[in-house]
């Protein structure tokens, strides 16, 4: 096959296309540029697609004797990804923005232009395998669930998935990756694995956002604070400055009736409101979106509803709980509650290792009333 290998500069991409080499396949290697003014040095393992990443992937790919280049999605990645990361918390939504670049940049913009110049499949680092089963393509949890990142491919559909390949996914464990690498000379193999935002390398999400949200939307002016039933019970310098789960820079003043601390519940950035509540209210017991999609064949029992297990955060324990299609919206019901779930959140649908597929969080409901 004609494989185009996505090569970000680390120690797992660079291994996946040697294995892809290895296989015998046509590999050529390609990095993503997704910012026009990139850093010229990563801080630690905070950020990625810098200048020494795009090196050390050309380096890579120059060992395993492959193409190699360098193609400019910087305008795409603004648009699809830091303008919707910008938007969602302008709405007072919590997005994920490695989901949206899945989404949009690495298996839409780089799968299309991948198959429009006769690539077969795409080939990443990512810790998952793609099956083909009696229903078709399937994506399920890698071998080592410690590097699982099937949460994060959750937003694939069947037509993406049969043109991906993870050769990773099978992998016991990421000291393995390493020891290969470096037999196979690749001088990424203690490379430290890259975390946090990307395109916010310091962590300063917050800081970051005071200087990106438009003006109205930075909810700049006071607003009230709210408890659960509407009750006025203190005033906070702008919304955007808070979170779903916040404890601390309340500052309503006095104690709840019960001295127990308050949480940040509910951020509502078009009537520059805060809610907050006891941390039990935090605990949610249904959450629902109508962006939804199937990461390969749809359940056949979507709208009766099926038992499965959720998971809200990338590196999150899964939950039992029930799914069904109910009024366009993928309505999943928890068996334990789980807690601090924010509209804007990526809900992730498993049975077993197979991921069925997933829904950007809309509305939750708590496991806690509000009269308790």
């Amino acid at each position: 096959m004609k494989i185009l290998a996505a090569m970000s500069g680390g120690v797992d991409s660079a291994v996946a296309a040697a294995r892809a080499v290895e296989a015998g396949h046509e590999v050529v290697g390609v990095h993503l540029a997704l910012s026009r003014m990139p850093g010229t040095l990563r801080t630690g393992s905070r950020g990625c697609c810098t200048i020494e990443d795009s090196m050390d992937a050309r380096r890579a790919a120059a060992k395993l004797g492959i193409p190699f280049y360098v193609w400019d999605f910087s305008e795409r990645f603004r648009a699809d990804v830091v303008d919707d990361f910008v938007a969602e918390y302008a709405a007072g939504r919590t997005p994920n923005p490695c989901m949206r670049c899945n989404e949009r940049i690495k298996f839409a913009a780089l799968l299309d232009k991948a198959l429009a110049l006769g690539f077969d499949a795409v080939v990443t680092g990512h810790y998952a395998e793609v099956r083909r089963g009696s229903d078709g393509v399937e994506l399920h949890r890698a071998a080592a669930w410690a590097k699982d990142q099937s949460y994060v491919l959750g937003v694939l559909t069947a037509e993406q998935l049969a043109h991906a390949w993870f050769p990773l996914g099978a992998t016991p464990s990421k000291a393995e990756v390493r020891a290969e690498a470096e037999a196979r000379g690749l001088l990424v193999a203690t490379k430290p694995d890259s975390h946090d935002i990307c395109f916010i390398p310091d962590g300063d999400t917050r800081g970051w956002l005071a200087e990106h949200l438009p003006s109205e939307a930075r909810g700049a002016e006071e607003g009230a604070i709210l408890d659960r039933d509407g009750a006025r019970i203190g005033t906070h310098p702008g919304a955007a400055a808070f979170t779903v789960g916040q404890r601390k820079g309340l500052n309503i003043g006095y104690p709840a009736p019960d001295g127990r601390p308050r949480f940040v519940l509910e951020v509502r950035p078009k009537t520059n409101e805060v809610v907050v509540g006891p941390r039990e209210a935090l605990a949610i017991a249904e959450l629902a979106g109508s962006r939804f999609t199937w990461a390969g064949t749809a359940p056949a029992d979507a709208d009766a509803g099926f038992a499965c297990e959720v998971q809200v955060r990338a590196h999150g324990d899964p939950v039992p709980a029930h799914a069904r299609v109910d009024g366009g919206e993928l309505v999943i019901r928890a068996e334990q509650p789980i807690e601090g779930v924010a509209p804007g959140q990526t809900a992730v649908v498993y049975v077993g290792t197979r991921v069925v597929g997933q829904c950007t969080i809309d509305r939750t409901v708590s496991a806690v009333p509000a009269s308790a």
